[in-house]
């Protein structure tokens, strides 16, 4: 028996790999799924298929590729979630700061460097006009890092995804000032070189069965309740958020979409340069569209 382990945050666009978990569908040919929770965001996944603690992650797309330049081998396998992240920007629920225009530091609490709440940081200060010298970061794990930093009276500004925070803003634990999209599909599946290696087709098995899951996920007439249920969020932000997400169904990936995505991350200072397709895609086991 040979166990391919999945890494992700313990958030709603993951409930396919949870259901993938608890089906096992390959494990009378062999092969056991394990899925592991990782809270501290994708800076920490993309070293976890580093150091070979993960064969196959579920990264922030922006996080990736600024990875992928500083020298991680990984392949993405294809996107999870094809539609932008909707970024929360918040503040300790005591703050004085009403509007971002009112904050005079733009300090930033971060899950870690490289993380998506730190690259976003640049996205919301080339929106706001802020100088990225301006910015600074302190890094705090996870969400209940930022929860702990602004019971302790910190000011700075925490970006999670805004339905994942929605019950520690209705319970006042921080306050949401602003959102921003991301400028680019939010989410791919991304395996280490030493899983293709060593589990090869497994991998695109395991990939088409998530495809299969969130498809028939997404049409369940009962899909707000479960993901309301598993991870405790209220009914009608789950639908919200549904109505404004869409997982991917398909091995399908715009070469124009990632050439875009690393033009706007250029003029961030996120990356230094394009990086080649061939460098991040298993391109052979992809539909490679314009």
């Amino acid at each position: 028996m040979k166990t391919i382990r999945i890494t992700g945050v313990p958030e709603h666009f993951n409930y396919p790999f949870r259901i993938l978990e608890k089906n096992q569908p390959f494990l009378a040919r062999g092969i056991k799924i394990q899925w592991i929770d990782e809270s501290r965001g994708s800076g920490q996944m993309n070293q976890a298929l580093r150091s070979d603690e993960a064969d196959i992650a579920v990264l922030l797309t922006e996080s990736f590729l600024k990875d992928v330049e500083a020298g991680n081998p990984a392949k993405m396998i294809g996107y999870h979630v094809e539609t932008p992240l909707n970024w929360g920007i918040h503040i300790r629920s005591k703050s004085p700061v009403d509007e971002l225009s009112e904050l005079d530091k733009k300090h930033f609490l971060i899950s870690r460097m490289g993380s998506g709440s730190h690259l976003m940081a640049f996205v919301l200060a080339k929106r706001e006009g802020w100088k990225p010298e301006e910015l600074t970061f302190e890094i705090v794990g996870n969400m209940d890092g930022a929860k702990e930093a602004m019971r302790g009276g910190s000011e700075g500004i925490f970006l999670w995804e805004k339905y994942t925070t929605a019950p520690m803003v209705k319970n006042g634990t921080m306050r949401r000032i602003g959102e921003l999209p991301s400028p680019w599909p939010c989410f791919v599946m991304v395996a280490s070189d030493k899983a293709l290696t060593d589990f090869g087709n497994w991998i695109f098995e395991v990939r088409d069965e998530v495809y299969k899951i969130a498809q028939s996920l997404s049409k369940a007439q009962n899909c707000a309740t479960v993901l309301a249920d598993f991870y405790k969020l209220e009914i009608q932000e789950v639908k919200k958020w549904l109505e404004q997400t869409q997982w991917c169904f398909s091995p399908k990936v715009s070469r124009s979409e990632l050439l875009q995505a690393m033009e706007v991350m250029i003029d961030l200072a996120m990356l230094q340069k394009k990086l080649p397709l061939e460098l991040f895609l298993v391109s052979d086991r992809l539909q490679v569209v314009d």
